[in-house]
């Protein structure tokens, strides 16, 4: 197969839309950032907010590691929290925390917060979008936001959260609240995709960290809607990609929501991935991130597993079962490219 002219014609875009190419294309969740000695020396001292809302930081931290392992595809540098900023919510990244809201939601009338999002708050968004495909040529760029319920866990629990008790309390308690808080969310990350899409994006990806803290009962109840507010108006713009962790039991309803290629963690061997999300739908996925630090043979094992069983599905982006650690020998993943590219 010769290289591709433009990325619609990419391995990434063949795979999500069923026409997968000689191989799986690859590209790894947080290929940009930590695990780079080179983005730890651009962020040496800026700091992480202001990192995400300049365009030329944006472009160069989204390149490296196109540079640097040779994917085939960069994923747009930023964070879920993103869009909340930009419409004035109060939140600051805290090194070695995540994301911290100034003021939780506990009412209707703290609603209010979340208006929605114009492109006109996202300049840098925009301006780094167009740079990048400037940049990027035939490879494609992946824009990125976070989820309807996963934004939502930020703003009840106001940060992080192992259990999510605050955030279910909310749900089951008080649905008017809950419906009416995740269909504002749905607004604003449906318009940040809409953004990345209109300046050039090739694929988006909808990233729902949590979901996987739920039932599939709760989750078609409480979520699906929601999700598919996101993803429905997208369709057949570019390919859509939903992921979220822990996800195994709700990969059907995952698929409900309108993705084209559902992402998979390292739980659910890729064939029985395919086979619970039903024909038609791509996957992405999915080894396991702990592998990273093991032997070069053990990770050629997993690779070539993962390769074999993704072939089971009408198309497959070789990705890892979630981010790339901050402690991953960034040759790691330059080999693991390279072996792909090698199948």
């Amino acid at each position: 197969m010769s290289e591709p002219a433009h990325p619609s014609e990419s391995l990434l875009v063949r795979a999500a839309t069923g026409r997968p190419g000689p191989r799986p294309p690859v590209w790894f969740m947080r290929q940009a950032g930590r695990s780079l000695p080179e983005y730890r020396a651009l962020r040496a001292d800026v700091a992480m907010l202001d990192a995400l809302q300049d365009a030329d930081l944006i472009t160069e931290i989204t390149l490296q590691p196109v540079r640097r392992h040779g994917v085939d595809a960069a994923i747009f540098f930023s964070d879920i929290v993103v869009p909340l900023v930009a419409i004035g919510v109060g939140v600051d990244i805290v090194p070695g925390v995540g994301p911290v809201v100034e003021k939780p939601i506990r009412s209707l009338a703290d609603l209010d917060q979340l208006r929605v999002l114009d492109p006109a708050d996202v300049p840098y968004v925009t301006a780094a979008v167009r740079s990048l495909t400037r940049e990027l040529g035939a490879t494609p760029l992946i824009g990125f936001a976070g989820a309807p319920f996963t934004l939502a866990s930020y703003r009840v629990a106001g940060g992080p959260s192992k259990d999510h008790a605050r955030t279910k309390a909310l749900m089951h308690g008080d649905p008017e609240l809950w419906n009416a808080l995740l269909a504002r969310l749905a607004v604003i990350a449906r318009q940040f995709l809409q953004v990345q899409i209109d300046a050039g994006a090739s694929a988006v990806q909808l990233f729902d960290s949590w979901a996987g803290a739920l039932s599939r009962a709760d989750y078609e109840r409480y979520v699906l809607p929601h999700s598919k507010a996101v993803l429905e108006p997208l369709a057949g713009s570019v390919p859509l990609i939903h992921f979220g962790v822990g996800t195994g039991e709700l990969l059907t309803s995952m698929r409900a929501a309108g993705a084209d290629v559902v992402g998979v963690d390292w739980r659910v061997p890729l064939d029985e991935a395919s086979r619970r999300i039903g024909p038609g739908a791509a996957v992405q996925g999915n080894l396991d991130p702990a592998f990273l630090g093991s032997e070069s043979a053990v990770i050629e094992r997993e690779v070539r597993r993962i390769v074999a069983e993704g072939r089971q599905a009408p198309g497959h982006i070789f990705n890892l079962g979630h981010g790339v650690p901050p402690s991953t020998d960034p040759d790691v993943l330059t080999r693991i490219v390279e072996l792909v590219h090698s199948l």
